[in-house]
């Protein structure tokens, strides 16, 4: 379980392809102070570390997340957002994010609003009713409040902090990013069968 609090960007160094899996080797600052088989937020998408060693760790990611995530776009040098799972007797900074991405979105605009950046994203309509106005998303694993909800897009803002520590500086218009919907809203949806 994680926050949604950016710990640390990585660096894709080394993909590789076996079979219907992607093996991904990430350099970040925090690579070593991790530990094998421990789960770790990539983008939002909760992985298990296989290995670490010379600054960098593995994950793989299997044929059913890189239909529903980014990460079967992913290439050498790309940013990925990182997040260490959560420590249970801390603050809860952002909301409870699992690390299982439940669709994709596209960033349909960014603006510049001098000083701060808005993103407009479409996602797929099937999940409308769990995206609500000031409710929270997280997005490639950054947890974000929805504004401007319609019924297939929404809007978010970045702070100068969020924008210079994740990897939201390399999204612009078109853009396919990872999206995890509020825990509380779909167990809700589920319970009362809406």
């Amino acid at each position: 379980m994680f926050t949604g609090i950016i710990e640390n960007t990585g660096v894709v160094v080394r993909v590789v392809t076996a079979g219907t899996n992607k093996t991904f080797w990430i350099k970040s600052a925090i690579s070593d102070e991790l530990k094998v088989d421990q789960s770790l937020s990539h983008n939002g998408v909760c992985l298990t570390v296989e290995a670490i060693e010379d600054g960098m760790h593995r994950v793989t990611a299997i044929e059913e997340t890189l239909e529903k995530t980014n990460l079967g776009k992913w290439e050498q040098g790309d940013t990925v957002n990182l997040e260490r799972c959560m420590i249970m007797n801390g603050r809860l900074d952002g909301h409870i994010v699992q690390g299982h991405v439940d669709a994709t979105a596209i960033c349909e605009e960014r603006n510049d609003m001098n000083g701060s950046w808005e993103y407009r994203f479409r996602f797929p309509e099937q999940f409308n009713k769990l995206v609500i106005e000031k409710g929270s998303i997280a997005i490639n694993g950054i947890s974000l409040t929805v504004f401007n909800a319609g019924v297939d897009t929404f809007s978010v803002a970045i702070i100068p902090y969020t924008f210079t520590h994740t990897n939201m500086q390399q999204v612009f218009a078109g853009t396919t990013v990872n999206i995890e919907f509020d825990i509380i809203g779909k167990y809700i949806q589920r319970m009362t069968g809406l």
